[in-house]
C-alpha cells in the first residue's frame, strides 16, 4: 500500500532551535516534537523548543499537513500526517527522539513502525477507538458532535489547561488552536486505526496527566501497557501540557529520560 498508492506530498512547516556550544556539552540526539489535531508548530516554540536546545538537544517542531503552515491537502487520513512524520525525522541530521502529543502521539507510534527512531515519548496519547469518541461527547458534546459528520472538532478551554494557567494565557492559547475539517482522518480516529510494534525496539515513555478532560487515566495506563511500562503522570495539569501553567515539569522530566535512556 505504501509503494502502490503513495501519499500526496505536501509543504511542511518546521522550526528548529539550536543549542550554542556552551550548551551541547555532549552530543545528543535532536528531538522532533508534533503536535495533534488543532496544534501547529507554534503549540512547541511557545515554551518547549528552546527550553529543549537550553538543555544541549538540537529541537524542532512540525505542523502535520493542514495545520499551521503547513500546506492543506485533499482527503487528509490518519496514514497522510503518519507520512508527514516520517518524511520530516528522515531529513533530520541524525536519528531523532520522536515526541508526540494528542493525535500526534498516535502518528508517533505508527511512525515507529517504520522509522528506526532512538526513543518515542507519547505525551496525553489520542489514540482513537469508540471509548475516545464517547469521552470526547461526554465532556464536549457541542464540539465533538459536528466532527462526527465531518465538521470541525472544537475543544474547550477547560480541555486544555489546568486550572493554575491565567485566563488569559488560556484564551490566547486556545484561540490559536484551530482544528482543520479532516472527515476520514476524524472517522478513521473514532474506528481506532491500527498501531504496529515499533522497529528497532526503542525505549518509549507515555506523559500524561490524572487531570486530563480530553485522555482519561486508564487511556494513558493502557497506551503504557502496550510499551511495557507505566505512564509519567502530572497531577493538575490539563491536555495541553506544553502550554499549561507548570509546563517546564514535563519536558524536565522527558529530557532527564532520554538522559538516562540512551
Amino acid at each position: 500500500m505504501e509503494w502502490a498508492y503513495p501519499v500526496t506530498p505536501v509543504e511542511r512547516e518546521i522550526l528548529a532551535a539550536t543549542p550554542t556550544e556552551a550548551e551541547a556539552d555532549r552530543p545528543r540526539p535532536p528531538v522532533l516534537f508534533v503536535p495533534g489535531l488543532g496544534h501547529g508548530a507554534w503549540a512547541f516554540a511557545a515554551r518547549w523548543l528552546e527550553h529543549a536546545a537550553g538543555r544541549g538537544f538540537p529541537a524542532y517542531a512540525m505542523s502535520l499537513r493542514g495545520h499551521g503552515d503547513s500546506a492543506a491537502a485533499p482527503r487528509t487520513t490518519i496514514r497522510a500526517y503518519t507520512h508527514d512524520v516520517t518524511q520530516v525525522a528522515a531529513r533530520l541530521p541524525r536519528q531523532a527522539v520522536l515526541v508526540g502529543h494528542g493525535t500526534g502521539a498516535l502518528a508517533v507510534a505508527r511512525t515507529l513502525a517504520r522509522y528506526p527512531a532512538r526513543a518515542g515519548v507519547l505525551v496525553s496519547p489520542v489514540f482513537g477507538g469508540p471509548g475516545t469518541a464517547l469521552n470526547a461527547l461526554r465532556r464536549n458534546p457541542a464540539g465533538t458532535l459536528p466532527a462526527l459528520f465531518g465538521g470541525r472538532l472544537r475543544l474547550r478551554r477547560g480541555q486544555l489547561f489546568g486550572r493554575e494557567l491565567t485566563t488569559s494565557a488560556a484564551r490566547e492559547f486556545a484561540a490559536q488552536v484551530k482544528t482543520p475539517a479532516a472527515p476520514l482522518a476524524q472517522w478513521q480516529l473514532l474506528a481506532g486505526p491500527s498501531v504496529e510494534d515499533p522497529v528497532g525496539d526503542p525505549p518509549v515513555l507515555v506523559v500524561g496527566s490524572p487531570d486530563d478532560r480530553v485522555v482519561p487515566r486508564r487511556a494513558l495506563e493502557r497506551a503504557a501497557r502496550r510499551y511495557g511500562a507505566a505512564p509519567l503522570l502530572f497531577p493538575g495539569m490539563g491536555h495541553d501540557m506544553m502550554l499549561d501553567a507548570r509546563w517546564q515539569e514535563p519536558i524536565d522530566a522527558i529530557l532527564d529520560w532520554i538522559d538516562k535512556s540512551l
